[in-house]
């Protein structure tokens, strides 16, 4: 069929659905209900105009025609992409049923709402009795650690041997899809090529170098990627123990680019997602853009299987660019976007080289990179770091809750009580810790439930010591202002035997923070990609994903598997064979 035959036969299919839309009749009973939203994505049935690459007028002519299509049902168009023959919709019961009705609908389906997939170490894993994945990060027997400016997972990647090789992805883009981006962080040095708000719910969030990374998971994700060598905040407002200089990225020479597609809340639908991935592939010469290459990184994921995403996706990958997003932090199934053909799944490993407990499984996972306890950049004092001394010292290893209070706390410590000195029970209160900084044993019952029940008790502070190696990382469910820090389990027992000694606790801001997630995992794999893409730019994205896989550092069960996919994701090897 010739294209101006295939034209007039999508225009007058359309044309005769949109007219008999007032007879539509109502789905059966077996039709899934979607009217609890009314927020849908419709997907007209695909043709020849949407595969052979035809000229813009063809498309734009049928869009008006699927456009009318919607408006004919009574709903009212919000988005549109003519590319896949796709358009986000507002539609009532009745609207929704006569679309549903129209020959050339192929489905109507809810919007998808997903999530960032990372954040502050000890987040993840909220409860209280079992040990600090983000501990196992930083203990000195693992078999990557930090070293200056190189994180534990810059180790693992062998950046240090890339970077005295000059392979550091120049010529190459990176797209971020995430919260945004504080581009003021030293670590950016001013140096961010692209950004792009498409969170439309949140107003003045246009600027990169004003507020928008609320959630601050953007500007730690964008870090891993792209932090440069030696150009950190100093020696204040920095983690315990790293290095005056901050961080450095895995791919220090990409174009960085972000496209803000999750919100304030770190959530986004699949509406804005999609407009993120399309701005992200056109940044590509062969869309008017102008770079040779891109990685387009999404540590996001959940919600439902979108038929719509799918296309989107599918189209970007035929457009020639590189998608890699993150598994889950479910221990579950893989989740949506990693789920999707045509998108790189990335699971996460700890300095050990083991699976993370959190990191999703399946068939679908293609490969791992470091996701616990990541040292990277966050939104300019918007990290916390903390600092205990007692007992004559300051102690080597403490963290800080995610939602601690900030500031300092002098006074003596008193044992909270309970089985164990676990403290639970949520009406659980002790008059022995008012006005003093309560000591918590780890354990049984979750932090925030230890917290809330000290603060209700009227304690000053909250030391809550491990019951495994390591200082626990502490995940909260609500902000509080009093300091809240942990410390390891030789430091409580040590506490406990002096009887009522006098700590100083001090939460302070921070510009770094350690992260734990698929989130975390995902711009390392994706800067790795980079990087390789760099060394050999004759690839195409699947050949470059051919050979990440086939280079990869086989971990788990021998050869490919649910858990680690193809294993740890190995650049170096990749270039050099080696």
């Amino acid at each position: 069929m010739s294209l101006n035959r295939a034209l007039l036969a999508a225009t007058l299919a359309l044309s005769l659905a949109a007219c008999s839309q007032q007879n539509a009749a109502v789905p059966d009973a077996s039709t899934p209900d979607l009217s609890s939203s009314g927020n849908y994505l419709v997907g007209f049935k695909e043709n020849p105009l949407s595969a052979q690459g035809v000229n813009p007028q063809a498309l734009e002519a049928q869009a008006v025609l699927q456009a009318q299509a919607v408006t004919a049902a009574g709903g009212t168009l919000k988005q549109q992409w003519a590319d896949i023959s796709a358009a986000a919709v507002q539609l009532s019961p009745s609207a929704l049923a006569a679309l549903k009705a129209n020959p050339n609908v192929e489905y109507v389906e809810l919007e998808a709402v997903h999530q960032a997939l990372g954040g502050p170490s000890g987040s993840l894993t909220r409860e209280g009795s079992s040990p600090a994945l983000s501990s196992q990060a930083l203990k000195a027997q693992a078999i990557f650690n930090p070293s200056g400016e190189y994180t534990w997972g810059d180790n693992a990647l062998k950046v240090p041997q890339l970077r005295a090789s000059n392979y550091t992805g120049v010529g190459v883009a990176v797209c971020v899809g995430d919260t945004g981006i504080d581009a003021n962080h030293p670590e950016f040095a001013r140096k961010l090529k692209g950004y792009k708000n498409f969170v439309t719910t949140d107003v003045n969030r246009e600027d990169p170098y004003k507020l928008n990374d609320v959630d601050g998971h953007g500007t730690h994700v964008a870090g891993t990627v792209f932090a440069q060598l030696g150009a950190g905040t100093g020696a204040a407002a920095r983690q315990p123990g790293m290095d005056a200089n901050g961080v450095v990225g895995v791919a220090t020479g990409v174009n960085l680019y972000m496209a803000r597609v999750l919100g304030d809340s770190g959530s986004g639908s699949s509406s804005g997602i999609i407009n993120g991935v399309n701005w992200c592939a056109a940044q590509l010469k062969s869309q008017g853009g102008a770079e040779n290459k891109v990685v387009i990184s999404l540590s996001l994921g959940g919600g439902r299987a979108s038929r719509t995403e799918q296309r989107a996706y599918t189209a970007a990958h035929n457009k020639g660019v590189l998608i890699i997003a993150a598994t889950g932090n479910d221990g579950a199934a893989v989740s949506y976007p990693a789920a999707y053909d045509n998108v790189v799944a990335i699971g996460a490993t700890d300095a050990d080289n083991a699976k993370a407990s959190f990191s999703n499984f399946g068939t679908q996972v293609d490969l791992v990179g470091p996701g616990v306890g990541v040292l990277s950049s966050v939104p300019l004092g918007k990290g916390t770091a903390a600092n205990v001394t007692a007992l004559g010292r300051s102690f080597a290893e403490v963290t800080s809750a995610d939602l601690s209070g900030k500031g300092t706390v002098t006074g003596p410590v008193a044992v909270a009580g309970g089985t164990n000195n676990e403290f639970c029970g949520t009406t659980a209160s002790s008059a022995a810790i008012k006005d003093k900084i309560a000591l918590i044993k780890r354990g049984t019952c979750t932090f925030e439930e230890k917290t809330a029940n000290a603060v209700r008790s009227g304690a000053t502070g909250v030391l809550i010591y491990n019951n495994a190696l390591g200082a626990p990382g502490i995940g909260l469910t609500n902000a509080y202002t009093v300091p809240v820090v942990g410390i390891t389990q030789a430091d409580g027992e040590a506490l406990l035997a002096a009887g009522a000694p006098t700590a100083t606790l001090s939460v302070t801001g921070a510009d770094y923070a350690y992260f734990d997630g698929t989130s975390m995992a995902t711009p390392h794999v994706s800067a790795a990609a980079a990087v390789v893409w760099a060394a050999k730019p004759t690839l195409t994205n699947t050949g470059l994903l051919n050979l990440l896989t086939t280079t990869a550092t086989d971990l788990g069960a021998a050869g490919k598997d649910n858990n680690f996919g193809h294993g740890l994701v190995n650049p170096l090897k990749a270039i050099t064979g080696q």
